[in-house]
């Protein structure tokens, strides 16, 4: 039976960061990085524990302005003029605080917990964080970095769809029952599909999100952290770190081309495009992408005993 030890609250980098771990003490530790707006239980309960299994310390976490770790202030909502200008005239976006400062939280957290160095799996912009611990942290990754569902910040990369461009803006829900209902919505546009056991799920996920608190102004500082922070591309040239690249054919988020970008500018990269993925991690591709994360982190760490 694997050990879990339940959410705690830990100071780092000058923030509270709300974790929670999966696994024995004496497993390899992997860190799971979520993305834009999602709260660490986005990595499914279910989805830790099989990690777990595999023989890993699953440690899941809130980044900072999400959740239950710490809520920061400044900024304002972003604007429709603001990313044409980001997009056509390159006119940068002002931010709070920068990808790399969620970087710095993350290798905060592994100090406060005394972890040297993890595997690091990181979706959407949680992918984006685990490039630049990676590139400016490279002794803390212990021999694998997975970037799922994510981009190198590459202005070519063709943009989200219409449907989740404005369903990334949409103002935020006024009541409890809104945000179910919205909730609902948002993932049948990112899961960009058919999944009756994804959507049956949804209400009791809806309201587990809720209950641990929203902070809509925190999402927006996420997302102006993520256009101010620019292109990794041309820095991922360099990197050596084995990295293993999962991304779904049909993700109306980040673009597929997201994925292959990440591939190609990072040396050796492996890249695996999941037939009929979304922008979401549904059930039934569980076993595929557990199973490669499984994989290349042990491969990894064999090339680099």
């Amino acid at each position: 039976m694997n050990a879990h030890q339940p959410p705690q609250t830990v100071r780092a980098n000058g923030i509270d960061i709300c974790y929670e771990i999966f696994g024995n003490d004496n497993a390899e530790p992997l860190l799971l990085i979520m993305g834009l707006g999602a709260q660490m239980i986005h990595w499914d309960d279910a989805f830790c524990e099989q990690l777990a299994v595999h023989g890993f310390r699953v440690i899941r976490f809130d980044n900072r302005d999400i959740g239950k770790s710490s809520h920061l202030t400044g900024g304002k909502r972003l604007t429709p003029l603001e990313l044409l200008k980001l997009r056509f005239l390159r006119i940068p976006v002002a931010a709070t605080y920068k990808l790399i400062d969620m970087a710095r939280d993350t290798v905060g957290l592994m100090d406060a917990l005394g972890i040297k160095s993890a595997h690091l799996v990181g979706a959407s912009m949680g992918g984006m964080i685990a490039q630049e611990v990676t590139l400016s942290f490279p002794e803390r990754v212990r021999s694998s970095l997975t970037s799922i569902m994510s981009t190198t910040g590459n202005p070519r990369v063709p943009p989200p769809t219409r449907e989740a461009a404005a369903m990334l803006m949409a103002p935020p829900p006024r009541s409890k029952e809104e945000f179910v209902v919205r909730y609902g919505q948002t993932w049948k546009v990112l899961r960009a599909g058919a999944f009756p056991e994804e959507e049956a799920l949804d209400p009791d996920r809806a309201e587990r999100v809720f209950a641990r608190g929203l902070n809509p102004a925190g999402v927006g500082r996420q997302l102006r952290a993520v256009l101010a922070s620019g292109s990794r591309k041309e820095r991922l040239h360099a990197m050596k770190t084995p990295t293993l690249v999962i991304h779904g054919t049909v993700d109306p988020l980040v673009h597929p081309e997201g994925g292959k970008d990440t591939a190609a500018s990072i040396p050796g990269a492996k890249l695996l495009m999941v037939e009929g993925m979304g922008h979401a991690l549904p059930m039934r591709f569980w076993p595929e992408i557990i199973g490669a994360i499984d994989k290349h982190a042990r491969r990894a760490a064999a090339q680099a005993a």
